[in-house]
């Protein structure tokens, strides 16, 4: 059996020295919180959730008021886009079309509050569209019950496939279905109809116009994703200091990277600050691991790990600055002691060998990305033609192939975008019918209400539908009272909307409760425009989102599309994407001369697509009332540590891989090629439950160490692989805990 190597320090010991060390005073640039899973499996995932509990952990969620920085100007911005719609509609026109058509602009105006790296006026102008096409559909059929309810479940079913696409898509789609069962209440003939869509599309258009015409915060997204990844990278090297195997989430630079691709005019336009440190980002972390490393960087203890302190407190230091500049545009500060220790002392270079390496590279890194972001904010570069290969992004018309090709992928019966659009095709439908049939008035509440909480997850679905029931019961009680006190004309209706829209504009990122609550306000104080009794209203509003709500749950407890069955499959994927990084690592340490950096980058990049779609996969499962048989809590953490692990010391390989000019190693060579058919047979292993098996790649590593290897770091990259290896075999065997130990009773919605 081959001995492990020394990696020092206990896992515990090494948290416990984390969290109770003292770090160095001054200002740190700590990344944003995002809504995104943890880079490690939460403790109390796969656990046995009962419904009642889940129920209970769902309305909590739903209820919830977060804390989140509030964007005023932005706010002010897109509430003046639907006052200038209601104002000039009240003015030219008629009450009626007032209501209809503030909500084109109100709808736009949502769109560009998202998480896009898409131009805000692209991103109004396209949904602003939609509404129209959705608007004008709508009304032609609108008189047919049986047309409508055939279009409405149509058009609902691809506006539950835009999921596919992405959020902001799915998020559009949803919005063209609720202006559908809106606006259509008012029945017009086809040259009406056209009017009605030209106003929708009118309300878009003047929330383009105003993002143009007053920009606030240009390049704000991609500022902060920029400024996030390079946070996260110093609270890294900060960590380093006193767990040299500190996990890291590669979450913030995939989020860098997709904020890096420009279209052709951005471009043109894109400040210098964005455009060099996120590469420079991806190339610090690998250094920062490989330095911190005790088995391939300085030594645990002693001089040399003092030295490897210092400089990681320096790199720290020197990337939260970077970070602060380019979040707000601003020249780096860099404090001298920084610049101090990233300096050579002048007793000489204190550490060796790989370490000493690393080391160089750090601070000529470190001293690249503050060039780089120092550069006049005003001066501007254009992509360059390696880049546009891979960091360029499509125009809306080229999106369409795209679209297609992720519609047609998720076109499948067990994918839950798919089951997801079926779901809310029929809960639409069904509501449709069940509110026109009863004596309420504006029947439509109850499909819009299940539309809008619907989500392709069971944990998002039940706490957006007890976050639309209270929220709406708050809104359209105080809005209910506003009306029967004050009894407001048409104008003081209008005013009062509008500022329904601004709260809600304001405080989007504080929770959907509040939101729906302003929502159902503003749509009270609108429906006052044109008269409408406030009696009616609320009672009206409260029972069909009750009923909209209920159908959306007891839909999804139906027709479920459960993530915890999955998650041995996205562990699988995990596993070959990470054998496929591996294998292109030590490809290159054991042909430099053919070495393809792209080929490294590419695998890398599938890696951490994979390593997220597992974390996503596991927070849903977290929420779900169902247990996977064999996977069990312990098992699953324990897997997701190896394989981060695993990704870890390939990654420091990758940090040191030798120039074109280099030896060739034949060592390497052979345990690249036993990886692949170990890591096949795994991933089927994992997928079934088997026993793995890795007795090739180590039979390969010890005839490699017996030649001689151990001088280089390829040998010790792959002996540390193939420990984290080991540790996944262990983590889903059939030991206590592990994969086959998991078969015990289980609550309601168990599954084998």
């Amino acid at each position: 059996m081959r001995p492990r190597a020394p990696l020092g320090p206990t896992r515990g010991t090494l948290m416990h020295r984390r969290l109770t060390s003292v770090r160095t005073p001054g200002r740190v640039e700590k990344p944003r919180r995002r809504n995104t899973p943890s880079p490690q499996v939460p403790d109390r995932i796969l656990n046995a959730m009962t419904w009642s509990r889940a129920l209970k952990e769902a309305a909590r969620s739903g209820l919830t008021v977060e804390r989140a920085k509030l964007t005023p100007l932005l706010a002010v911005r897109g509430t003046a886009g639907v006052a200038v719609v209601i104002g000039l509609c009240l003015w030219r026109g008629s009450p009626e079309l007032a209501v209809s058509s503030a909500f084109g602009a109100f709808s736009s105006g949502i769109v560009t509050f998202q998480r896009s790296m898409r131009p805000r006026p692209v991103l109004a102008l396209a949904v602003a569209g939609a509404l129209a096409v959705s608007t004008f559909f709508g009304y032609l059929a609108a008189s047919h019950v049986v047309a409508f309810v055939l279009l409405l479940t149509g058009w609902t079913l691809l506006a539950g496939m835009a999921w596919a696409i992405g959020p902001v898509s799915g998020l559009a789609g949803t919005q063209t279905v609720a202006i559908m069962l809106v606006t259509v209440t008012l029945p017009t003939s086809v040259p009406g109809a056209l009017q009605h869509a030209a106003l929708i599309f009118f309300g878009g258009l003047v929330q383009a116009a105003l993002i143009v015409a007053f920009p606030v915060r240009p390049w704000g997204t991609q500022r902060d994703a920029l400024a996030d990844a390079l946070a996260a990278e110093a609270d890294y090297a900060r960590r380093l200091r006193h767990d040299p195997v500190a996990p890291f989430d590669p979450a913030p630079l995939m989020d860098a990277r997709l904020a890096s691709t420009v279209t052709p005019r951005q471009a043109r336009r894109r400040p210098v600050q964005l455009h060099g440190p996120r590469g420079l980002a991806e190339r610090v972390r690998p250094v920062l691991a490989s330095l911190a490393d005790p088995v391939v960087g300085a030594p645990l203890e002693g001089p040399e790990r003092d030295r490897a302190r210092d400089l990681l407190g320096a790199a720290a230091t020197v990337l939260d600055a970077v970070a602060h500049a380019v979040r707000h545009a601003r020249p780096v500060r860099l404090p001298p002691e920084a610049m101090a220790a990233l300096e050579v002392p002048a007793t000489g270079p204190m550490l060796n060998g790989p370490a000493r390496r690393a080391a160089y590279r750090l601070i000529s890194l470190l001293a690249d990305a503050v060039e780089l972001t120092d550069e006049p904010v005003q001066a501007t570069r254009p992509t360059t033609e390696a880049e546009r290969g891979h960091l360029l992004r499509p125009s809306v018309p080229r999106l369409v192939p795209v679209a297609l090709r992720a519609l047609h992928r998720e076109a499948r019966w067990s994918s839950r975008i798919f089951r997801h659009a079926l779901r809310v095709a029929a809960v639409a439908a069904a509501g449709y019918l069940l509110g026109t049939a009863l004596p309420f008035g504006h029947g439509y509440w109850a499909p819009l209400t299940s539309v809008m909480v619907m989500r392709p997850d069971f944990a998002q679905t039940y706490s957006r539908g007890f976050a639309r029931f209270g929220g709406t019961l708050v809104g359209v009680s105080v809005g209910g009272a506003l009306m029967a006190l004050t009894h407001p004309d048409a104008y003081v209706s209008a005013a009062l909307a509008v500022f329904c829209v601004f709260l809600m504009y304001l405080l989007m990122r504080t929770g959907f409760s509040v939101t729906s609550a302003c929502v159902a306000a503003y749509v009270v104080f609108l429906l006052g425009i044109i008269g409408e009794g406030w009696q009616q209203t609320v009672e009206g509003r409260i029972v069909l989102t009750l009923i909209g709500g209920l159908l959306a749950m007891l839909s999804y407890a139906l027709f479920p599309a459960w993530e915890t069955p999955r998650l041995r499959d996205r562990l699988a994927d995990w596993l070959v994407t990470n054998g496929r990084y591996a294998r292109a690592v030590f490809d290159g340490h054991a042909r430099p001369a053919e070495r393809r950096p792209r080929q490294v980058r590419e695998a890398l990049l599938d890696a951490r697509a994979a390593r997220a779609a597992w974390e996503e996969s596991a927070a849903r499962a977290e929420k779900e009332p169902v247990r996977h048989r064999g996977l069990s809590l312990r098992a699953a953490n324990a897997a997701s540590a190896a394989l981060a692990t695993m990704g870890r010391v390939t990654m420091i390989g990758e940090a040191h891989l030798p120039g074109k000019d280099a030896e060739p190693s034949p060592g390497a060579a052979a345990f690249a090629a036993a990886l692949p058919p170990a890591l096949e047979s795994a991933a089927r292993a994992v997928r079934d439950g088997a026993p793995l098996d890795w007795s090739g790649p180590h039979a390969v590593w010890e005839r490699w160490n017996a030649e001689g290897g151990h001088e280089g770091v390829a040998v010790r990259a792959a002996e540390l692989l193939l420990d984290a290896l080991d540790d996944l075999a262990e983590a889903l065997s059939g030991g206590p805990g592990g994969a086959h130990g998991a078969a015990r009773a289980a609550p309601d919605g168990d599954l084998s």
